[in-house]
């Protein structure tokens, strides 16, 4: 992987917005319009959002009837997703950032 390649990925981690639809699909896979309702954002930053996560492969998408369905990449990110998780309750307990929570 090249430092551009890095600089794709974490800059899509590190996008406020990005994070949120993540942490929307880690609950199930979901279409734009549900997204739009979980998160009460406009639809076309959704679809923007979607467009640079999908190009990465960090969400993959299927079409289900007229509607296009999200999910993340099972084989990379929800195990990277969970490798975040599991260090943080291991080494950031006395993280200021946790008590903005």
């Amino acid at each position: 992987m090249s430092y551009y390649t890095y600089h794709i990925f974490f800059r899509n981690l590190a996008n406020p917005l990005k994070i949120r639809i993540i942490s929307e699909l880690k609950k199930g896979d979901k279409s734009v319009n549900q997204l739009v309702r979980d998160i009460g954002i406009e639809q076309s930053n959704i679809s923007h959002a979607l467009s640079s996560l999908r190009c990465c492969n960090i969400v993959t998408s299927k079409i289900k009837g007229k509607a296009r369905i999200y999910s993340l990449n099972k084989k990379t990110i929800l195990p990277i997703l969970k490798m975040i998780d599991k260090h943080e309750k291991e080494f950031c307990k006395e993280c200021v950032y946790k008590k903005r929570k």
